[in-house]
């Protein structure tokens, strides 16, 4: 399979209406927000929709949530072990490991394997071991929102409890759920054509992004993000005419406007046409 032969830059334009895009564990699970109050999600937070997206579609994922994983892989190691069988941990790691998954080649990996005692046949513990980095062609940044967010919190309480004899309410009976009340955000990605060339990225898989892209939130609703409360306003899609591409991603990203109420303006690049997919 060929490389990736275009260098692509891409922005997606979204909505958040009564929900929770991304919540902070180290702040008490409130919606995602830097220190001037504008929203954000995390890229890691994308790429993990990106990939279930992928998964839904019939990709091949190595990260893969404990809810929706397809083998019975306890953990990535064993998933690799299991796949790669004796192989995993040889100098064929990178290259298999590109071949057999798509976020792996997309995104990159970094497989950290501890060294086996001689004595014991078993991991030695402390800091020896490998690491063997695989450097993605798919870079994805945070998405940010267009305004400073105002988040509601609300207290909830369960109506049955979780321990205790019933008698008394207990402290697992409590809670509080937050939320954006209503803002768009948007987040820029770019595809290394360079890098695509190690790992085998192909545009067959540019193509597949492309694909999942309107469909971002679609199959990932929770309480705290219900159906319809996240919506893919539109998909901007930019491919160069070379690897290198024509201009720098920064300057194609600010070619885009995006005003508070999700519409958006383009400033044209010369020889660089924009593909504007609506979304799901």
């Amino acid at each position: 399979m060929s490389a990736l032969k275009h260098k692509i830059d891409f922005a997606v334009i979204l909505r958040v209406k009564h929900a929770n895009p991304n919540g902070d564990p180290l702040n008490g699970n409130r919606p995602r927000t830097d220190y001037n109050g504008y929203g954000e999600i995390s890229d890691v937070c994308l790429k993990r929709k990106m990939r279930d997206r992928l998964l839904d579609a019939g990709q091949s994922i190595f990260v893969q949530s404990d809810d929706r994983k397809n083998d019975d892989a306890k953990s990535l190691r064993d998933r690799a072990e299991k796949k790669l069988g004796g192989k995993f941990g040889s100098g064929e790691t990178a290259k298999l490991a590109n071949e057999t998954w798509y976020d792996v080649r997309a995104f990159g990996q970094l497989f950290a394997l501890p060294k086996k005692s001689k004595a014991k046949n078993s991991d030695e513990e402390g800091d020896n071991g490998i690491s063997i980095p695989i450097r993605g062609p798919v870079t994805v940044r945070s998405a940010f929102s267009l305004e400073p967010v105002d988040v509601t919190s609300t207290q909830i309480t369960k109506s049955v409890s979780g321990d205790g004899d019933g008698s008394k309410r207990g402290s697992d009976t409590m809670g509080m759920k937050h939320r954006v009340d209503e803002a768009v955000y948007v987040f820029y990605g770019s595809m290394n054509p360079q890098l695509a060339e190690r790992t085998g990225f192909s545009d067959a898989d540019a193509d597949a992004i492309k694909q999942v892209l309107p469909k971002l939130f679609e199959n990932d609703a929770s309480s705290a993000r219900p159906d319809g409360s996240m919506e893919v306003l539109k998909v901007l899609w930019w491919k160069h005419n070379s690897r290198a591409g024509q201009f720098s991603s920064a300057k194609v990203h600010r070619s885009l406007r995006v005003a508070k109420d999700g519409t958006y303006t383009l400033t044209p690049l010369k020889g660089l046409p924009t593909e504007e997919i609506d979304g799901f």
